[in-house]
């Protein structure tokens, strides 16, 4: 059940990213949210509190700041060139980073939550004191679907370029931070489920792309289905091809890295 509500916030989350932001290369990891929201949940395992009802807040919190410092950073007179994108999500990603390491420094006791956090992973172990959480982790999922869903015409549109979506009746600084919202609330809660798992959110929006096209009133769905499976396989692989549990965040990322090299060559050779 977490490997399903996982893998859909991060397809569908990615999609909803890349449309947005007009970038193929648009990732939350990519673009330093999830390390927004990893120093949102290390703070809380830090501090002595790990009560799953509070860590999702601090990890929203994290990523909501994160995202927001991105496109604060990134946009200069209402337009984000592309290029910058990158390099302002790499330039907050460090940050976050460095502040999660220092977490970990002033851990103490929790530096192995943190550590295991920091390698993504889908071990939790469902209880009765978590049936509260997990139906938060479940409404946040379909709220997210939801919101991103009924604006996939306008994603459409505004993939024609901002100042004609604008002449169509697009306000895409409005939708630019609803789907901000809506990302960093679906990162943050996925982060302190199952802490960092990269790289699906990249992945899944073009291989849903190749298989269904661009529009994203069938981009959107499509991720969810496709990112729910590719994380299941993900689990699967992680748990049978070694004596030990690998963390199924090392699992994207060895199948992530190549496919995002592949993008970074296709996109230098047009």
């Amino acid at each position: 059940m977490v490997s399903i509500l996982a893998g859909a916030n991060l397809g569908m989350v990615g999609a909803t990213l890349q449309g947005i932001l007009l970038n193929p290369l648009a990732d939350p990891y990519i673009l330093g949210v999830a390390s927004g929201a990893c120093f949102g949940t290390a703070l809380p395992l830090a501090l002595g509190l790990r009560n799953m009802e509070i860590i999702p807040l601090f990890s929203f919190a994290g990523a909501l700041v994160a995202i927001f410092a991105v496109y604060s950073l990134a946009s200069f007179k209402g337009r984000i060139p592309k290029d910058t994108l990158l390099l302002a999500g790499v330039l907050v990603g460090f940050f976050f980073s460095a502040l999660v390491m220092l977490t970990m420094v002033l851990g103490g006791r929790e530096l192995h939550n943190i550590v295991y956090m920091l390698m993504g992973h889908l071990g939790v172990v469902f209880h009765r004191g978590l049936i509260i959480p997990f139906t938060i982790f479940a409404a946040v999922s379909i709220l997210v679907f939801i919101v991103s869903y009924v604006h996939g015409r306008e994603l459409n549109i505004l993939s024609l370029g901002e100042e004609r979506a604008a002449e169509l009746g697009v306000e895409s600084e409005k939708l630019k931070k609803m789907v901000f919202l809506v990302s960093s609330l679906s990162i943050g809660v996925t982060v302190a489920f199952c802490g960092q798992i990269g790289f699906v959110g990249l992945v899944i929006p073009h291989i849903g792309r190749l298989l269904f096209g661009p529009d994203h009133r069938i981009l959107i769905p499509s991720s969810l289905l496709l990112g729910a499976t590719l994380l299941i396989v993900a689990d699967m692989v992680a748990r049978s091809v070694a004596p030990f549990e690998i963390p199924v965040g090392v699992v994207t990322a060895l199948f992530g890295v190549p496919f995002f090299a592949y993008l970074l060559r296709k996109r230098m050779s047009e």
